[in-house]
């Protein structure tokens, strides 16, 4: 089924097509295998294409600041934590879906850049907990609206209800799917 190769594209009323290199493989596919119904492969090709292309101007708004994606993440999760921004490492991990192992990288980095520290927990003699510090503070603050405006950039096209129906409908699938 090849629904969206000819399809109108919404953000050409004059009836363009609507093309992108994932009608191009569903195309192809519709010549190679015609049996196939390719909507599953429609979606979730343009999710991957759409996630690789943010996450590499992510990348580039983070850089600025001298975190990546990744380490930006961490100081994000510190910042929504209540004041004073702690918690452990073992929560960091479980938030982030990251092992201890590829957490301790990115926590040593952040904290020989001053931007956390790590401290005894003074509840479990042997935990730690890890904090914001105001200059990480400051950067992760400063980072989220340069974060931000990429994503916003990347919505313009929708208008806000377009918006809206595609984060309900991604929402549906991240839960049914256990993400």
């Amino acid at each position: 089924m090849n629904r969206c190769a000819d399809s109108a594209d919404p953000l050409h009323p004059a009836g363009e097509p609507a093309r992108d290199p994932v009608d191009a493989i569903i195309g192809q596919w519709a010549v190679a295998r015609p049996d196939l119904d390719t909507t599953a492969m429609e979606v979730f090709g343009r999710i991957h294409r759409l996630s690789r292309a943010l996450g590499d101007r992510m990348d580039r708004a983070y850089a600025r600041y001298g975190v990546s994606r990744g380490e930006f993440d961490v100081l994000a999760t510190l910042r929504r934590a209540e004041p004073p921004h702690t918690l452990s490492p073992r929560q960091l991990s479980a938030t982030l879906l990251l092992t201890t192992g590829g957490m301790t990288g990115r926590l040593d980095k952040l904290e020989r850049a001053g931007l956390l520290r790590r401290s005894p927990d003074p509840h479990d003699r042997r935990g730690l907990r890890v904090t914001l510090t105001d200059e990480g503070l400051r950067l992760v603050d400063e980072a989220v609206v340069a974060g931000l405006a990429v994503q916003n950039e990347a919505l313009s096209r929708l208008d806000e209800k377009q918006a809206g129906e595609l984060a309900d409908l991604l929402r549906v699938l991240v839960r049914s799917n256990g993400a």
